[in-house]
């Protein structure tokens, strides 16, 4: 037997999943962050959402149009593009698309930050009712867009920031959200059979996966962040969760995200590192 020292290449190449009120711009930070490491950084929209913010505010129409299996797809068809596995980094629905990425045998090493619940937990602290309760008491949003108004994304998303640096987080990067995933997210756990978020918690075989949460996160709090890592504690592939203490739902954004960007990314090169097999 001849014994190699050759090293696995790891990821050359890191996918960034948008969330939802939000679009690729929400990464622009990040992008150039990762790109000045040395990687290809690829932030890709939501079928139908190629456009800017201030377009899809005057025309929500592509908004209402969008099905989960169809933006999962979306995203499997772009990374099954690519020459080598990237690095997949998915913020609150990205998180969950993230998590139904790697289930499906996509990405070297996934990590999801603030990340909406797969399907089975059923953790829903009360911050998180009052921050999606403006569109749960309005059940004509679950076939239109789910909008929140600056007062309600301020609760929902920038909380740890003041008013004035709230707004100008809304009027840079918010949308309306499409009704039928926020309704899906509360109905999937009710509805019979396998819903858009189910992943196999028992997958052995996915890349490692990191879950990110932020400690005074309203609308996805740590509890429902912790419930969904815990769910995977029966499966053999590497699931790690760690909190930062003090961080908002905007995380990706608010002031010390570099500090989140770089820990999601060196928790994913060594988990890539531990993951490989042994060269024989």
């Amino acid at each position: 037997m001849t014994v190699s020292t050759s090293v696995p290449k790891l990821a050359d190449t890191i996918v960034l999943v948008h969330g939802l009120w939000m679009t690729p711009r929400s990464w622009e930070h990040w992008v150039q962050h990762y790109t000045n490491k040395g990687y290809k950084v690829i932030a890709p929209a939501y079928p139908g959402l190629e456009v800017e913010v201030e377009a899809l505010r005057a025309d929500p129409s592509p908004i209402t149009a969008l099905t989960m299996p169809g933006v999962v797809k979306h995203f499997e068809d772009i990374i099954g593009a690519l020459d080598t596995p990237p690095i997949l980094i998915g913020h609150s629905q990205g998180g969950v698309i993230v998590q139904i990425l790697l289930d499906h045998g996509f990405g070297a090493a996934g990590v999801a930050i603030d990340s909406v619940p797969a399907e089975g937990v059923y953790v829903v602290p009360l911050s998180q009712v009052e921050s999606i309760f403006p569109i749960l008491s309005h059940p004509s949003t679950r076939h239109d867009i789910a909008p929140f108004t600056p007062e309600q994304f301020h609760f929902a998303f920038t909380n740890t920031l003041s008013e004035e640096e709230s707004q100008a987080a809304y009027e840079r990067y918010y949308i309306p959200a499409p009704g039928a995933f926020v309704w899906e997210g509360v109905l999937a756990n009710f509805t019979p059979g396998h819903q858009s978020a189910y992943v196999n918690y028992h997958n052995d075989d996915r890349a490692p996966l990191l879950f990110l949460a932020g400690g005074a996160d309203n609308i996805m709090p740590p509890a429902v962040n912790q419930a969904n890592a815990e769910h995977y504690r029966l499966s053999k592939a590497v699931t790690h969760y760690y909190e930062f203490p003090g961080r908002s739902h905007y995380t990706v954004g608010q002031p010390g995200w570099e500090s989140v960007a770089d820990y999601a990314l060196d928790w994913a090169i060594t988990a890539q590192k531990s993951a490989a097999p042994a060269a024989v």
